[in-house]
């Protein structure tokens, strides 16, 4: 009786222990807590110090994260939103719903950063990816001359898309519409996020996807493949700064902090270059694998402000739409 009485006593503990874990929840999107994707190692480490569950939810493309947060409001369950970028950070602060993350980072980011409510934790330029073979255009203007076939992704759900259309507007300002009129007809697709749209170019249905500068690494370091390469463009590249912000109903903000101080700790930035195939935010004490000097390095940087991305939104996104449905 003794024993089973002891027995109960040690599962109860057990439970009681478990129940009091405390959860933290990150709305990230889908290639981020994908195997192969970042979220696995990420979350090993930080439950290694943090006696903590930590559980990523994937929603997608980088996004489409705003309008599930937008539609889900004060109820929304997560406490941590990582995957947007700049071109999205100012509708996300005017929703109210993320609380200043209160913390000053010393970061190796090629542009300054004051945001109070955003922290970077990786970046990258945008580029057109493709076989070395291939005798890729230099510009948007050659591209359009050109008969090469690509894949782009739907900007109203992929970080990247909307990256493409900031790109061609902070390239060519007024003549976008022209731009996008000259590519329509190089356009095989338009995918909801980067993944579908990478995995019909490696199929070979596209010459060239849009992708990143860093995204050959991938294939250089984890694939011994030398094979791909992107595309220098004239016209510079823009930038992606891909960030983190801290939901202002989240019942776990001691541990939100501490995940967002994580994230730039050597410990993750160390992971992300070859999971997420992006350069660190803060370049860690060992510095960048062995295969990203091998990189292009684009002339001309591309970034509009956070303010000035959102004002031009929604015509970059109309321009687009009429280009492609001529």
């Amino acid at each position: 009786m003794r024993s089973l009485i002891l027995a109960a006593g040690i599962v109860s503990l057990g439970q009681s222990a478990l129940a009091e874990t405390p959860v933290l929840s990150v709305l990230t999107y889908d290639s981020f807590v994908s195997e192969w994707g970042p979220g696995p190692a990420i979350e090993k480490a930080f439950e290694a110090d943090c006696a903590c569950d930590l559980q990523f939810v994937g929603a997608g493309d980088g996004a489409a994260l705003l309008s599930r947060v937008r539609l889900e409001g004060a109820a929304t369950e997560a406490d941590v939103v990582l995957g947007l970028d700049t071109n999205l950070t100012a509708a996300a602060a005017a929703t109210g719903l993320f609380a200043p993350h209160g913390q000053t980072p010393d970061l190796s980011l090629p542009v300054a950063w004051d945001d109070a409510t955003f922290l970077p934790y990786d970046w990258g330029w945008f580029a057109f990816v493709h076989n070395r073979d291939f005798a890729a255009p230099a510009s948007f203007e050659a591209l359009a001359v050109s008969d090469a076939r690509i894949v782009i992704q739907d900007p109203r759900s992929s970080t990247p898309g909307l990256g493409l259309l900031m790109w061609v507007k902070a390239a060519h300002g007024d003549r976008a519409g022209e731009v996008w009129a000259a590519l329509a007809d190089n356009i095989v697709t338009v995918t909801p996020g980067w993944s579908e749209a990478y995995g019909l170019f490696l199929e070979g249905e596209a010459d060239m996807v849009l992708s990143y500068t860093t995204s050959p690494a991938y294939h250089l370091i984890a694939e011994e493949d030398d094979s791909k390469t992107a595309a220098l463009f004239d016209e510079g590249h823009y930038m992606q700064v891909e960030v983190m912000g801290k939901l202002a109903g989240t019942d776990q903000p001691d541990l939100a902090d501490r995940f967002l101080a994580f994230m730039l700790s050597d410990a993750a930035q160390e992971i992300l270059p070859t999971t997420n195939w992006m350069y660190p935010a803060r370049e860690p004490a060992s510095g960048l694998p062995k295969g990203f000097e091998t990189l292009i390095q684009p002339g001309t940087s591309l970034l509009l402000p956070a303010a000035e991305a959102e004002a031009l939104r929604g015509a970059a996104i109309e321009e687009w739409r009429a280009a492609l449905a001529r």
